[in-house]
């Protein structure tokens, strides 16, 4: 007599709230090299439950358990995810005693000791990659085995008969990647939903593991300091060929150095050819290089001559020279960025820069001014609060910087409070000034504003936010609320940020709100002569926002989709905005502030339709900046893919300011 298949659950959770899915990638690999195994696909079923940020316990209890517990309850494992899956695991050893409970993941791996300890209901933990571990597990059980006789299994911690607490050796890391089985063509994950649509947010894709770095904050799967390896140009390119016939918009990388190696290069040539015959993919988001080679700048030529977007990243975090060495970067060619950003930024590429606050060996001071030398370069600048992550250098050396910390509210996260060159004061100024820094400079509500600003207004970037952050906290009108709250939270992270995004782009309070910040703090500081171009740069900006309506709520923007008739552009809806009349040719103005070209010949009345591609509630409530920027309104040149119109002669002084400052009319 056949006995029962073995059931196994594999359990993700994203970080946001969307209506589309992230794609389960970790599961998937799981997956697929396990029923690559015919002793295990003959034997066992193996579904994948993936849950995104606002799922509940309860919810994912019930969804997990409404027809029985599993046999195999296996977790990828990240900090934000954890609390939430301890829960679960303790919940599934009520309903199945003798269940198995594995966790896997870059927060609990090398961490076996911590998570059994304060977890009865866990049974195994993966260290490190864990597509090989599994599918061992998987057939250990199938033989019978108990989940304390798993000495013989590599890149496990484990409980044994007695009790103890049992890691065994290290399992090598996969030289050939190409052995673990694609999830995309072996059809382990899915390409379409019920309605035949592709389901997720992004195609997310890995092209290579390992990470030559030894950054003292980042773990990075446990690769850093490793040997790069590769998936082979053939899988790749046929995995990609997948996701355009699929009509993907968006390939994100899951690499720690895209544009390190030579057959970077080749992957991005594949994708071209496969865009000019599918017509998708439109945008590759990646971990770009640290150190840009001659491959990075060959694959952005590419990129730009074909209209291939991206953002590109400068991943700096801090440009204190004496905060970089204790993060062990200092000697990285990265710290040699600023030729690097005038490039991107004279070519019109879109580029982007993270810094972390919180370092050891940052101040308020040095922040702040390595923010401002950055800022003059690179305006979508994304401050995250550092984070002490399980096996970095930072948390193995946390005496050494007098660390103080405490643990998320809602995750599992190390939060900083204060280190030797960090008061608890300055860091909880210092969160106000990253909640709105995120919201107007990296998400961006503002995108144009701050070169102009800067060249014009003699105001720098740092400056404008602290003076935001002073109206928020000071201003009495009601509107103001949702900001003041997002200020004085403990901690700035997604869930915080995201509601007050959502406000924003979705009702014209916040957007008039913001205008009468502009109006009443910082255009009195801007030279009189300057004033006009500036406020029709803040208008520009408000109104291209995304077309957003939060779902289950009636449009409360004059500009939300449901406003504006829908037309196809290059084979996507966009909604349109006809006839909008603006002051100035803003983004003619930026592109010469940014260039030192001569502005003034941009500065006269213009016209122009306006498109916002269609779906941006796909990505709202979210922070996902990478993605909604791609919902922001743009000209009808742009849209089209159109050259730079070329800026006219300079006409006289008096011709640009007797031109009347347009309002958009819709």
């Amino acid at each position: 007599m056949r006995r029962q298949p073995l059931r196994v659950w594999l359990v993700q959770q994203g970080i946001w709230a969307m209506s589309l899915e992230s794609m389960p990638l970790a599961s998937g690999y799981l997956k697929a090299t396990a029923l690559a195994d015919p002793v295990i696909a003959a034997d066992t079923e193996i579904v994948i439950h993936n849950f995104d940020g606002e799922a509940t316990l309860f919810g994912m209890a019930n969804s997990l358990f409404g027809d029985g517990a599993p046999d195999v309850l296996a977790f990828s494992v990240l900090g934000w995810n954890y609390r939430e899956f301890t829960a679960l695991a303790e919940t599934f050893t009520q309903l199945n005693p003798a269940g198995w409970v594995i966790f896997g993941g870059n927060h609990v791996s090398g961490q076996g000791d911590r998570v059994l300890t304060a977890n009865s209901g866990v049974d195994v933990v993966v260290n490190g990659e864990g597509e090989f571990t599994f599918r061992e597990l998987l057939r250990a059980r199938l033989a019978g085995a108990g989940p304390h006789e798993l000495h013989d299994i590599a890149g496990i911690t484990f409980r044994d008969a007695a009790g103890a607490i049992v890691s065994t050796v290290d399992r090598p890391r996969s030289e050939n990647l190409d052995e673990i089985p694609s999830p995309f063509l072996s059809g382990v994950i899915p390409m379409t939903d019920a309605q035949g649509r592709f389901p997720y947010d992004v195609a997310l894709l890995e092209t290579n593991r390992g990470c030559p770095y030894k950054c003292s904050f980042c773990y990075w799967g446990g690769a850093v300091g490793q040997k790069v390896r590769a998936f082979s140009r053939a899988r790749l390119r046929a995995e990609v060929e997948l996701f355009a016939q699929h009509r993907v918009h968006t390939l994100v990388l899951c690499d720690a150095n895209f544009g390190m190696l030579p057959g970077d290069r080749d992957f991005v040539a594949d994708v071209v050819a496969i865009r000019e015959r599918y017509g998708f993919p439109r945008s590759i988001e990646a971990s770009w290089a640290k150190n840009k080679s001659r491959v990075f700048f060959d694959i952005v030529k590419t990129m730009k001559e074909v209209g291939l977007h991206s953002s590109f990243t400068l991943a700096l975090q801090t440009l204190d020279e004496g905060t970089l060495d204790l993060m062990n970067r200092r000697n990285m060619k990265v710290n040699d960025w600023e030729e690097l950003a005038a490039w991107l930024s004279f070519e019109g590429l879109d580029c982007y820069a993270e810094l972390i606050w919180g370092a050891p060996g940052e101040t308020v001071e040095s922040f702040m001014k390595g923010y401002d030398r950055l800022s003059q370069h690179v305006s979508r600048v994304a401050v995250y609060p550092m984070l002490i992550l399980p096996n970095t250098t930072y948390h193995q050396d946390r005496a050494r910087f007098g660390m103080v910390t405490v643990r998320g509210n809602t995750d599992d996260f190390e939060h900083l409070i204060s280190h030797d060159t960090m008061s608890p004061s300055d860091n909880r100024y210092m969160h106000r000034f990253i909640f709105v820094s995120r919201l107007v400079a990296e998400n961006p509500v503002f995108r144009h504003l701050w070169t102009p600003l800067r060249v014009l207004g003699g105001i720098s970037q740092s400056t404008a936010i602290r003076s935001l952050m002073d109206w928020f906290a000071q201003d009495d009108d009601p509107a103001c609320e949702p900001f003041r709250t997002g200020m004085t939270n403990s901690f700035t992270d997604s869930d915080v940020l995201a509601p007050v995004l959502v406000h924003v782009y979705g009702t014209d309070e916040a957007k008039d709100l913001l205008r009468r910040w502009w109006a009443t703090s910082l255009r009195p500081l801007v030279p009189p002569r300057h004033r006009e171009v500036l406020d029709t740069v803040v208008d520009y900006d408000l109104l291209t926002l995304p077309a957003y309506t939060a779902p289950g709520r009636a449009p409360s923007c004059r500009y939300a989709g449901e406003h504006l008739p829908v037309v196809d552009v290059d084979g996507e809806p966009h909604h349109v905005l006809r006839d909008v009349r603006l002051g100035c040719d803003v983004p003619a103005v930026v592109r010469a502030l940014r260039r030192g070209e001569p502005h003034e010949p941009a500065v006269r009345p213009v016209a122009t339709d306006l498109y916002f591609k269609a779906g941006a509630d796909h990505f709202l409530p979210s922070t996902n900046h990478e993605e909604v920027l791609y919902y922001m309104g743009r000209t009808e040149r742009q849209v089209r893919r159109l050259p730079d119109r070329p800026i006219p002669e300079t006409r006289s002084r008096s011709d640009v300011r007797s031109g009347e400052r347009g309002s958009p009319v819709g």
